[in-house]
Protein backbone atom coordinates (compact mmCIF):
# COMPACT_ATOMS: atom_id res chain seq x y z
CA UNK A 1 0.00 0.00 0.00
CA UNK A 2 1.41 3.57 -1.25
CA UNK A 3 1.50 6.29 1.86
CA UNK A 4 -0.97 8.47 -0.21
CA UNK A 5 -3.38 5.56 0.02
CA UNK A 6 -2.65 4.28 3.67
CA UNK A 7 -3.16 8.45 4.31
CA UNK A 8 -6.71 8.80 2.42
CA UNK A 9 -7.64 5.71 4.15
CA UNK A 10 -6.71 6.11 8.19
CA UNK A 11 -8.23 9.61 7.28
CA UNK A 12 -11.34 8.72 6.31
CA UNK A 13 -11.77 5.99 9.36
CA UNK A 14 -11.28 8.89 11.54
CA UNK A 15 -14.04 10.69 10.28
CA UNK A 16 -16.51 7.91 9.97
CA UNK A 17 -15.37 6.60 13.41
CA UNK A 18 -17.64 7.07 16.44
CA UNK A 19 -16.32 8.80 19.10
CA UNK A 20 -15.88 7.25 22.78
CA UNK A 21 -16.34 9.49 25.56
CA UNK A 22 -16.13 8.88 29.54
CA UNK A 23 -15.73 11.17 32.21
CA UNK A 24 -12.12 11.62 33.85
CA UNK A 25 -11.41 12.14 37.38
CA UNK A 26 -7.66 12.32 37.47
CA UNK A 27 -5.61 13.26 34.51
CA UNK A 28 -5.51 10.55 32.14
CA UNK A 29 -1.97 9.32 30.37
CA UNK A 30 -1.38 8.40 26.78
CA UNK A 31 -1.51 4.46 27.55
CA UNK A 32 -5.70 5.28 29.34
CA UNK A 33 -6.73 6.49 25.67
CA UNK A 34 -6.64 4.25 23.01
CA UNK A 35 -5.27 5.74 19.18
CA UNK A 36 -9.21 5.30 17.77
CA UNK A 37 -11.72 7.92 18.46
CA UNK A 38 -11.57 7.69 22.17
CA UNK A 39 -11.29 10.77 24.33
CA UNK A 40 -11.80 11.49 28.19
CA UNK A 41 -13.70 15.07 29.39
CA UNK A 42 -12.24 16.14 32.68
CA UNK A 43 -12.65 19.89 34.15
CA UNK A 44 -8.95 21.46 33.91
CA UNK A 45 -7.24 24.40 34.65
CA UNK A 46 -4.23 24.83 32.11
CA UNK A 47 -0.76 26.41 32.75
CA UNK A 48 1.51 27.30 30.05
CA UNK A 49 5.28 29.39 30.77
CA UNK A 50 7.06 30.45 28.69
CA UNK A 51 10.64 31.46 28.64
CA UNK A 52 11.31 34.81 26.79
CA UNK A 53 13.26 35.81 23.88
CA UNK A 54 14.62 32.87 23.75
CA UNK A 55 15.94 32.94 19.94
CA UNK A 56 17.99 35.75 20.38
CA UNK A 57 19.67 34.11 23.78
CA UNK A 58 20.59 30.77 21.33
CA UNK A 59 21.47 33.63 18.49
CA UNK A 60 23.93 35.39 20.90
CA UNK A 61 25.16 32.87 23.58
CA UNK A 62 27.41 30.18 23.14
CA UNK A 63 25.39 26.86 23.21
CA UNK A 64 26.43 25.60 26.48
CA UNK A 65 25.13 29.04 28.23
CA UNK A 66 21.75 28.91 26.70
CA UNK A 67 20.96 24.89 27.31
CA UNK A 68 21.81 25.71 30.71
CA UNK A 69 19.75 28.41 31.02
CA UNK A 70 16.43 26.00 29.16
CA UNK A 71 17.79 23.59 31.93
CA UNK A 72 17.44 25.58 35.01
CA UNK A 73 14.02 28.01 33.98
CA UNK A 74 12.46 24.63 33.08
CA UNK A 75 13.79 22.50 36.14
CA UNK A 76 12.47 25.45 38.12
CA UNK A 77 9.25 25.02 36.67
CA UNK A 78 8.65 21.74 36.35
CA UNK A 79 9.10 21.20 40.13
CA UNK A 80 7.35 24.32 41.44
CA UNK A 81 4.53 22.78 39.36
CA UNK A 82 4.35 19.18 40.59
CA UNK A 83 4.37 20.89 44.04
CA UNK A 84 1.13 22.58 43.53
CA UNK A 85 -0.38 19.05 42.70
CA UNK A 86 -0.13 19.97 38.63
CA UNK A 87 0.30 17.83 35.95
CA UNK A 88 2.91 18.14 33.41
CA UNK A 89 1.59 17.54 30.28
CA UNK A 90 4.17 18.60 27.63
CA UNK A 91 7.57 20.34 26.93
CA UNK A 92 8.28 22.28 23.93
CA UNK A 93 11.28 23.81 23.36
CA UNK A 94 11.44 26.58 26.40
CA UNK A 95 8.07 26.16 27.21
CA UNK A 96 6.03 23.40 29.70
CA UNK A 97 2.52 22.95 29.99
CA UNK A 98 0.51 21.68 33.08
CA UNK A 99 -2.75 21.10 33.82
CA UNK A 100 -4.57 21.12 37.30
CA UNK A 101 -7.82 19.02 38.21
CA UNK A 102 -9.86 19.36 41.15
CA UNK A 103 -11.69 21.84 43.45
CA UNK A 104 -8.57 24.19 44.31
CA UNK A 105 -7.15 23.79 40.15
CA UNK A 106 -7.29 27.65 40.09
CA UNK A 107 -5.52 28.70 43.07
CA UNK A 108 -2.69 26.24 42.79
CA UNK A 109 -2.14 26.78 39.03
CA UNK A 110 -2.50 30.51 39.89
CA UNK A 111 -0.11 30.26 43.05
CA UNK A 112 2.58 27.87 40.86
CA UNK A 113 2.76 30.73 38.21
CA UNK A 114 3.42 33.31 41.22
CA UNK A 115 6.00 30.95 42.39
CA UNK A 116 7.72 30.04 39.28
CA UNK A 117 8.40 33.80 38.97
CA UNK A 118 10.00 34.42 42.56
CA UNK A 119 12.48 31.16 41.36
CA UNK A 120 13.27 33.40 38.66
CA UNK A 121 13.61 36.38 40.15
CA UNK A 122 15.13 35.44 43.06
CA UNK A 123 17.29 31.93 42.16
CA UNK A 124 17.56 31.70 37.91
CA UNK A 125 18.85 35.35 37.93
CA UNK A 126 21.03 35.20 40.96
CA UNK A 127 22.80 32.13 39.72
CA UNK A 128 23.26 33.79 36.06
CA UNK A 129 24.82 36.79 37.50
CA UNK A 130 26.99 35.37 40.44
CA UNK A 131 28.62 32.43 37.72
CA UNK A 132 28.73 34.62 34.69
CA UNK A 133 29.11 38.16 35.76
CA UNK A 134 27.18 38.85 32.24
CA UNK A 135 23.91 40.98 32.15
CA UNK A 136 21.72 38.24 30.35
CA UNK A 137 18.58 37.85 32.50
CA UNK A 138 15.57 35.25 32.38
CA UNK A 139 12.24 37.09 31.65
CA UNK A 140 9.05 34.69 30.89
CA UNK A 141 5.59 34.77 30.90
CA UNK A 142 2.31 32.68 31.84
CA UNK A 143 -1.27 32.19 30.75
CA UNK A 144 -3.82 30.26 32.86
CA UNK A 145 -7.37 29.68 31.67
CA UNK A 146 -9.96 27.03 32.81
CA UNK A 147 -12.51 25.00 30.99
CA UNK A 148 -13.82 21.14 30.77
CA UNK A 149 -11.08 19.87 28.53
CA UNK A 150 -11.45 17.25 25.73
CA UNK A 151 -8.57 14.92 26.25
CA UNK A 152 -7.81 12.44 23.15
CA UNK A 153 -4.31 10.46 22.22
CA UNK A 154 -2.70 11.41 18.71
CA UNK A 155 0.05 9.99 16.62
CA UNK A 156 0.80 6.89 15.33
CA UNK A 157 2.07 3.90 17.16
CA UNK A 158 5.44 3.93 18.98
CA UNK A 159 5.43 7.76 18.94
CA UNK A 160 1.82 9.33 20.24
CA UNK A 161 0.67 11.92 22.83
CA UNK A 162 -2.16 13.18 24.62
CA UNK A 163 -3.97 16.56 22.72
CA UNK A 164 -5.82 18.85 24.88
CA UNK A 165 -9.40 20.49 23.02
CA UNK A 166 -10.64 23.15 24.71
CA UNK A 167 -10.65 26.57 24.99
CA UNK A 168 -8.24 26.63 28.67
CA UNK A 169 -5.68 24.87 26.15
CA UNK A 170 -5.65 27.44 23.34
CA UNK A 171 -6.35 30.02 25.40
CA UNK A 172 -3.21 29.88 28.16
CA UNK A 173 -1.19 29.44 25.44
CA UNK A 174 -2.07 32.56 23.87
CA UNK A 175 -2.09 34.33 27.02
CA UNK A 176 1.87 33.00 27.98
CA UNK A 177 3.12 34.55 24.22
CA UNK A 178 1.79 38.19 24.99
CA UNK A 179 4.60 40.74 26.24
CA UNK A 180 6.52 39.96 29.32
CA UNK A 181 6.29 43.37 30.93
CA UNK A 182 3.68 41.07 33.30
CA UNK A 183 4.77 37.72 33.61
CA UNK A 184 1.45 36.29 35.07
CA UNK A 185 -1.97 36.71 33.02
CA UNK A 186 -5.09 34.65 33.88
CA UNK A 187 -8.53 35.07 32.90
CA UNK A 188 -11.46 36.21 34.66
CA UNK A 189 -12.68 32.55 35.15
CA UNK A 190 -9.69 31.92 37.16
CA UNK A 191 -9.16 35.03 38.86
CA UNK A 192 -12.77 34.64 40.20
CA UNK A 193 -12.18 31.43 42.36
CA UNK A 194 -9.24 32.74 43.84
CA UNK A 195 -9.02 33.43 47.50
CA UNK A 196 -8.49 36.84 48.73
CA UNK A 197 -4.78 35.75 49.79
CA UNK A 198 -4.01 35.54 46.20
CA UNK A 199 -5.77 38.90 45.22
CA UNK A 200 -4.41 41.33 47.74
CA UNK A 201 -1.29 41.24 49.91
CA UNK A 202 -1.05 43.94 52.89
CA UNK A 203 -3.86 46.56 51.25
CA UNK A 204 -2.34 46.47 47.41
CA UNK A 205 -4.28 44.66 44.74
CA UNK A 206 -1.99 42.21 43.52
CA UNK A 207 -3.81 42.10 39.38
CA UNK A 208 -4.43 45.09 37.54
CA UNK A 209 -7.88 43.51 35.08
CA UNK A 210 -7.87 44.25 31.51
CA UNK A 211 -9.85 43.57 28.39
CA UNK A 212 -8.07 40.76 26.02
CA UNK A 213 -9.20 42.42 22.52
CA UNK A 214 -7.46 39.72 20.43
CA UNK A 215 -10.44 36.75 22.05
CA UNK A 216 -12.30 39.64 23.76
CA UNK A 217 -12.44 38.15 26.84
CA UNK A 218 -11.59 40.38 30.46
CA UNK A 219 -8.12 38.86 31.72
CA UNK A 220 -6.09 39.66 34.56
CA UNK A 221 -1.92 40.55 34.65
CA UNK A 222 0.46 40.87 37.53
CA UNK A 223 4.16 40.98 37.51
CA UNK A 224 4.30 39.61 41.54
CA UNK A 225 6.30 36.85 42.95
CA UNK A 226 4.89 34.32 45.54
CA UNK A 227 7.14 33.10 48.44
CA UNK A 228 10.39 32.30 49.75
CA UNK A 229 12.68 29.45 49.36
CA UNK A 230 11.07 27.98 52.17
CA UNK A 231 7.17 28.47 50.75
CA UNK A 232 8.35 27.50 47.19
CA UNK A 233 8.66 23.32 46.61
CA UNK A 234 11.73 21.75 47.90
CA UNK A 235 14.98 21.48 45.61
CA UNK A 236 14.64 25.10 44.28
CA UNK A 237 17.01 26.67 46.73
CA UNK A 238 19.96 23.91 45.52
CA UNK A 239 19.30 25.51 41.90
CA UNK A 240 21.05 28.58 42.56
CA UNK A 241 23.60 26.61 42.01
CA UNK A 242 21.89 24.53 39.44
CA UNK A 243 23.39 26.70 36.19
CA UNK A 244 27.06 26.65 37.88
CA UNK A 245 26.88 23.05 36.71
CA UNK A 246 25.58 23.74 33.23
CA UNK A 247 27.46 25.74 31.38
CA UNK A 248 31.17 25.61 31.22
CA UNK A 249 32.51 29.02 29.96
CA UNK A 250 31.56 32.61 29.91
CA UNK A 251 29.50 33.37 27.57
CA UNK A 252 30.72 35.47 24.68
CA UNK A 253 28.23 37.81 23.32
CA UNK A 254 28.73 38.13 19.13
CA UNK A 255 26.38 41.51 19.16
CA UNK A 256 27.48 44.13 21.38
CA UNK A 257 25.12 45.77 21.49
CA UNK A 258 22.66 42.95 22.23
CA UNK A 259 20.46 43.43 25.71
CA UNK A 260 18.29 41.24 25.89
CA UNK A 261 16.77 42.84 28.43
Amino acid sequence: MSLEIELETRVSQIFKEQWTERTGQVVPSPDSIKLTNDAVKISGTILYADMSESTKLVDTYKPSFSAGIYKAYLHCAAKTIRSEGGEITAYDGDRIMAVFIGDLKNTKATRAALKINYARINIINPSILKRYKTEYQVNHTVGIDTSDLYVANTGILGSKDLVWVGKAANHAAKLCGLANTHQTRITEEVYNKLPDSLKVTNGKAMWESMNWKENGRSIYRSSWRWGSPSSCCIGLVKLSFFVQKTAQKLPVQRKRSFNPI
